[in-house]
């Protein structure tokens, strides 16, 4: 499944938009190896602790985010990155509307 065209330039933040009060998603793609997922939180929305299988890139887009892994926050602002390591708890806080790309890649 991929939403996006191939050899397309685009710009995450505008594919993507805000809902009041919640958290959005659209799988931009999916294969066997990975997927992107963009991400739009409003302010005081969250992903309690919770941990995977793989190791995941979370990259802002826009806003800033609160990402905890292993019960340490980090603060992160627009162009910033942090890859969360497979199989910690960590946790996603919208201290003020954000999105992000999350990239996934499976062994």
């Amino acid at each position: 499944m991929e939403t996006i065209e191939k050899s397309k330039v685009f710009v995450a933040a505008e594919m993507i938009d805000y809902a009041a009060g919640a958290i959005v998603s659209k799988t931009i793609a999916k294969q066997a190896g990975g997927n992107l997922t963009l991400f739009a939180f409003d302010k005081g929305q969250a992903l309690s602790e919770h941990s995977a299988p793989f190791d995941a890139m979370v990259q802002v887009v826009d806003g800033d985010a609160e990402i905890i892994i292993n019960k340490q926050p980090f603060s992160l602002k627009a162009g910033q990155c942090i890859i969360m390591p497979a199989n910690i708890p960590h946790a996603v806080n919208a201290v003020e509307k954000f999105k992000m790309l999350l990239t996934m890649i499976k062994n």
